[in-house]
């Protein structure tokens, strides 16, 4: 039997410095995505686009927010390739940089009445840069947390970088909030939108101080001292490992979810054209909510899949919040607050977590060192990619005055959710593999019994070293 320093990657393993790192960097940057979220469905179709047909406007301001993920696989393929050829912490710097700068330009931007045209083009080339710069995150982030990780515990581990997706979300709202609460609709409108995406200097300024702490990986230490770093980790990734990234891009159409509680949910609930009339500082309590929630279950799923592999909670976390997705555009559509809260809980705080939390751990455990930043990367944004066309979509079936909006959209995402589930049923569980076997076509399980007891093993080594902190 091979033993786990036989299989792991020698060299100082930074478990807990590299999950700060990606914890709070994802926060950081996550927050900057979401802020143009947010503002994309709350009022940005009254700041940058004509007022004179508010369903144009809608549309068109929901397909702002899918250009900045076009952006990402062309981010993914130069983010990924610097990732797997220079380092997974170098990449997170620049991924880092080139958000806060964008997300701080939106916030000098003219708007429509005072520059025309020009306004709505200035805003679809920021969102391009910030799709390009988030494209690199989450698959650097979680590379470097898997490597960095203990055997048994990449699961546990890896999980907190979607908790830090989370945590930029609900830090998201929650700057909207006092500002939609408080402030005037005029002076809101005219300029306290613009505060949340100023107050990006203070995130690049954290974020770099805390991930500059952080160590490169014993893993891609290793490779690039033995000189073993690919000149192409694209065309490697493509060439031996296609049919997984396909099953990534399946299972990153995930995302159907958040477009639906954050993207369209909101302009559902909150644009007059719609009829609903939520407030905007009461729609913006379900998400945040949510994703609180999601704050508190997220590890928990983590350990979960360490204990009983990858595959079985992303089926279930995909098929169960996209039945849940109908009960909660039905809770908006009868402006019930309270159930659209439940709802949200349920579906996006809990249920859907069965795959949020778990793909950081399995998407990466899929391909080898040599690739992994690229392959999961491009694959991820490609999948994502798909599913950011879809709030121009459900606007278009599902427009302002029309029939069963509750039922169309749905719909349309549990077919979506079903076929994520399906991408994960045919994918290989990888829990049980060593660090070092990850991606390889012949890599064996180790024995259950094995495992557990160097899981054990490992658990008992952090508690030993927790007490004596």
């Amino acid at each position: 039997m091979a033993s786990s320093m036989d299989h792991e990657p020698q060299g100082e393993h930074q478990a807990k410095k590299a999950t700060a790192s990606g914890w709070i960097g994802s926060a950081l940057e996550y927050y900057d995505f979401f802020i143009y979220a947010q503002a994309a469905a709350l009022i940005f179709p009254q700041l940058f686009f004509p007022s004179g047909d508010p369903k144009t406007a809608i549309v068109a301001s929901l397909a702002t927010y899918g250009v900045g993920y076009v952006a990402r696989p062309i981010g993914a393929f130069v983010l990924g390739h610097w990732g797997d050829t220079h380092g997974r912490k170098t990449v997170l710097l620049i991924c880092m940089f080139l958000m806060g700068a964008s997300t701080m330009a939106v916030g000098l931007l003219p708007t429509y009445h005072q520059i025309g045209m020009a306004a709505p083009a200035l805003l679809v080339v920021l969102r391009l840069v910030q799709g390009f710069a988030v494209a690199g995150e989450i698959s650097g982030a979680s590379s470097m947390i898997l490597e960095h990780a203990p055997f048994g515990r990449r699961g546990y581990y890896a999980s907190f970088t979607l908790q830090g997706v989370q945590a930029g979300q609900i830090l998201a709202a929650a700057v909207f909030l006092p500002l939609a609460y408080f402030m005037p609709e005029d002076s809101f409108n005219s300029w306290g939108w613009r505060i949340p995406f100023l107050m990006s200097a203070g995130v690049l300024f954290a974020g770099y101080i805390i991930r500059r702490e952080v160590k490169e990986t014993p893993a891609f230490a290793k490779e690039a001292g033995e000189t073993q770093v690919p000149k192409s980790p694209i065309k490697e990734a493509f060439k031996y490992s296609s049919k997984d990234m396909f099953r990534v891009v399946c299972m990153a159409l995930m995302n159907v979810i958040p477009v639906v509680a954050t993207i369209f949910g909101a302009a559902y609930a909150v644009q007059a054209s719609y009829g609903i009339g939520f407030h905007k500082s009461v729609y913006l309590w379900i998400p945040v909510a949510g994703n609180i929630l999601a704050v508190l279950v997220i590890p928990y799923v983590g350990d979960l899949s360490d204990r009983i592999g990858r595959r079985l909670p992303v089926m279930v976390g995909a098929i169960g919040s996209g039945l849940l997705s109908f009960g909660y555009l039905y809770a908006i559509s009868i402006h019930n607050v309270p159930l659209a809260i439940v709802m949200s809980l349920l579906m996006w705080g809990v249920v859907y977590q069965g795959y949020n939390a778990i793909f950081p751990s399995f998407y990466p455990e899929l391909f080898p060192t040599r690739s992994r930043v690229s392959a999961m990367a491009i694959a991820q944004n490609v999948g994502t990619l798909i599913t950011a066309l879809l709030p121009a979509l459900f606007a278009l079936v599902a427009p302002p005055g029309s029939n069963n909006i509750p039922l169309t959209v749905g719909s349309i995402t549990l077919a979506v959710t079903v076929i994520a589930a399906l991408a994960a049923y045919s994918a290989r569980e990888t829990y049980r593999i060593h660090l070092n076997d990850l991606g390889e076509p012949d890599a064996v399980p180790i024995d259950n019994l094995d495992y557990e007891r160097l899981r054990a093993q490992t658990m008992a080594e952090e508690k030993l070293a927790k007490a004596s902190a």
